[in-house]
């Protein structure tokens, strides 16, 4: 007779979470800076009584199971409670990423067919610039000024004071929807990805694991990534399940307000894309004795590659830089570079040389590398197409026929990045495959030359682009920005990198630029770049 399993079929739910919060983390504090750049503090128990007050106004208002409640707010402790307050009502999170341009906001809530708005009233005129393209139900402000809410729109607040106190959360399957977060759109439409309490439960159990973000009730978490993008990497999901201290900045992202919280509430691990590092690192050399950060402070680098110039930095202040690698399609965790016990024991440069790859596969998820001509080998040489799949990882687009140009036949989302594996298993990230540089029926990665060219020191970013060459088909352009009161010439960046690169790798061609126009995540948006330099006259040419 076959074995049956005598296991319970308990349902992964967001809602354990939320009740967990207020059951075994009353006492741990939230602490969000507002745009005045006060600081308001409440407890986990105020989160859990609030989160519960929101579904019940929600469910009130007619919001169905499935539902989908936008959110278009800051990092700050009423965007908490929309995490778990809206899936608590049965429905979905939409969070729209502020950073996009009106038309394209409009076309993601037309596309998600939002039915209520949840917005800070700071950004109330944003809402404006597209409010006529779309039909919210009921908009509901978050009053973050202390100033009155416009007349035909709901107060948060008062909405919450009305809450009873005795609603329960709304009892889901742990495969339905809990979150939805739409991509950046810089190739076409933005495409929506629909999360589900199983796969974030599991995503947040895995995140907290000593060989991936390793946070316990012992830390203090700030999410330096906006809330709207990914869903912040998971750190507020993973702060609340393990009970760590939670600091949100709110809009004040700049290195100056960031560094004064690392040192004000003592925070040991934050998160955000590289040019934030960068922008921090150079305050701090700036000014050396002005901030005092907790020792081993643990920062996470994700969104592209960092540079190792960034790591040897920060380990000058006894502060740990971190990488991982995702996207929205993977919830975000897809590696996480983490070295092992034995790898502590290798040299320095040995250990450098690890770190600044993306690590290897997040447990639960399959990572895999295709090329021309079928699967690429593990040998840190070989690059490929890299593939994933698992538990958390996306296998469609909302309300989107699944495509092969996303998704392959055998079930693998196909992440249109380049990289390579090694021996080990670390991934190196070495280019999106739009980015990638074909000159002479050559492959040049632009994110090597980039993070090479950032090891300058008087450079401060760089972007590395293909730009059409009569001969060659493509070759290299790099846009610099120098360090404030530092100077260097093409020469003398050429020269730094033949040290390291052969010299058909090397470009052609370098501007010295103000800044690099990015897209709305931070990243370096290369499709303007090479708008920019499409008439480029190469010399000679």
């Amino acid at each position: 007779m076959t074995a049956v399993s005598t296991m319970m079929r308990a349902p992964l739910s967001l809602n354990h979470f939320l009740d967990r919060a207020g059951r075994y983390h009353a006492d741990v504090e939230i602490v969000s800076r507002l745009p005045d750049k006060s600081l308001h503090r409440h407890k986990f128990r105020d989160f859990h009584r609030r989160a519960l007050a929101l579904a019940e106004v929600l469910v009130e208002a007619g919001v169905q199971p499935g539902d989908r409640v936008a959110t278009l707010s800051w990092n700050h402790y009423a965007h908490l409670e929309c995490y778990f307050g809206i899936p608590a009502a049965g429905a979905v999170m939409h969070n729209l990423n502020l950073r996009l341009f009106p038309h394209d906001l409009a076309f993601i809530v037309n596309h998600a067919k939002d039915r209520i708005l949840i917005v800070d009233d700071v950004l109330l005129p944003l809402l404006a610039q597209f409010s006529k393209d779309v039909k919210f139900e009921r908009i509901i402000v978050v009053p973050l000024t202390g100033k009155p809410v416009p007349a035909g729109y709901d107060d948060y607040e008062e909405l919450l004071r009305k809450a009873s106190g005795r609603f329960e959360p709304v009892v889901v399957d742990e495969h339905a929807p809990c979150g939805m977060c739409y991509t950046s759109g810089t190739t076409g439409h933005p495409k929506g990805v629909v999360y589900s309490h199983r796969s974030t439960v599991l995503h947040t159990l895995v995140a907290a694991l000593p060989g991936a973000l390793r946070v316990s009730d012992a830390d203090t978490v700030l999410p330096v990534v906006p809330m709207f993008h990914a869903n912040a990497w998971g750190l507020p999901y993973l702060a609340v399940f393990v009970g760590a201290k939670l600091v949100m900045p709110g809009p004040h992202l700049d290195a100056d307000s960031l560094l004064d919280l690392f040192e004000r509430e003592a925070v040991t691990v934050t998160g955000g894309v590289p040019t934030i590092w960068l922008s921090i690192l150079q305050t701090l050399r700036n000014q050396p004795e002005r901030y005092r950060l907790k020792p081993g402070m643990r920062m996470l680098v994700g969104g592209s590659a960092a540079p190792e110039s960034l790591f040897r930095g920060f380990d000058e202040f006894d502060l740990e830089v971190g990488t991982a690698w995702g996207m929205t399609e993977t919830s975000p965790l897809g590696t996480v570079s983490a070295l092992t016990a034995a790898m502590k024991s290798l040299s320095q440069e040995q250990q450098y040389a690890l770190r600044v790859k993306q690590g290897r596969a997040a447990p639960l998820v399959e990572i895999r590398l295709v090329g021309e001509q079928g699967e690429v080998p593990w040998d840190g040489q070989s690059v490929g197409e890299i593939q994933v799949r698992g538990p958390w990882i996306t296998g469609s687009y909302h309300e989107m026929p699944v495509s092969e140009s996303s998704f392959t036949p055998d079930g693998w989302l196909r992440t249109g990045d380049v990289g390579c594996i090694d021996e080990h298993g670390f991934l190196r990230l070495t280019d999106r495959t739009k980015d990638l540089i074909k000159s002479g029926g050559e492959w040049i990665s632009s994110v090597d030359l980039e993070n090479a060219i950032m090891g300058h020191p008087a450079v401060l970013e760089a972007a590395v682009i293909a730009v059409p060459h009569p001969r060659w088909a493509e070759r290299p352009l790099a846009a610099i920005v120098l360090r404030p009161g530092m100077s260097a010439t093409a020469e003398e960046i050429q020269q730094s990198l033949s040290r390291t690169f052969a010299k058909w790798q090397v470009p052609d061609a370098y501007d010295f630029v103000a800044e690099i126009p990015r897209t709305s995540t931070g990243k370096f948006l290369k499709t303007k770049l090479r708008d920019m330099y499409k008439d480029w006259a190469w010399p000679g040419a």
